[in-house]
This record gives structure tokens, C-alpha cells and sequence, in this order.
């Protein structure tokens, strides 16, 4: 089953994905992220996660628009082989960091 967990350290705040990063997560995605300034370091921790589809970009797409766009600090964590592959054919590195 999939969900998001969120958590905030020493000044930044993580999502962390669980399962399947597509649309059935929009809405606990959203509400994870809704309340946070723009300006925020974020961290979407996707270590947890073991896959991804195009509402999953979606949704980080939205976040990085929320959070200040170009201005935004936003890091894509842990992802597998497969989700990275995804995240650097959609050319994600030039709008996140990925680590």
C-alpha cells in the first residue's frame, strides 16, 4: 500500500513515498506539502518508493511551483535504478537536485 510520512529536521522538511508514487497519492502528496512556505529546503525522500508514473511527476511539479519554482531547494532522495531512469529521461536534474 502506498503513503506519505512527513517529518521536519534541523530546518528542512521530508516527504517520505511509500510503494507506488502515482495518482492515488495526490491528495496526501498535496496536504504534506500544502502548509510549507515558499523558501523551504524540502527533501522528497523516494527511497521507500518502487515506482513512479506521470501523476508522480505531476505532483513534484506541483510542489516545486509551490514552493517558489526556479527559487525552490528541492531534493529528490534515494530513488532506485528504475524511478532514476524515469526522473532523468523527463530531465528532472535540471529542475531538482537528485542525490
Amino acid at each position: 500500500m502506498s503513503s506519505i510520512d512527513t517529518k521536519d529536521e534541523d530546518g528542512t522538511s521530508y516527504i517520505v513515498v511509500h510503494g507506488s508514487f502515482v495518482f492515488d497519492l495526490h491528495k496526501p502528496f498535496r496536504q504534506a506539502y500544502q502548509s510549507l512556505p515558499g523558501g523551504r529546503r524540502v527533501v522528497v525522500d523516494l527511497s521507500r518508493a518502487d515506482y513512479i508514473d506521470s501523476a508522480g511527476l505531476g505532483m513534484l511539479l506541483r510542489l516545486r511551483e509551490h514552493l517558489g519554482g526556479d527559487s525552490a531547494t528541492i531534493t529528490l532522495h534515494g530513488a532506485n535504478t528504475a524511478i532514476r531512469e524515469i526522473l532523468d529521461v523527463a530531465n528532472f536534474g535540471r529542475l531538482f537536485q537528485l542525490d
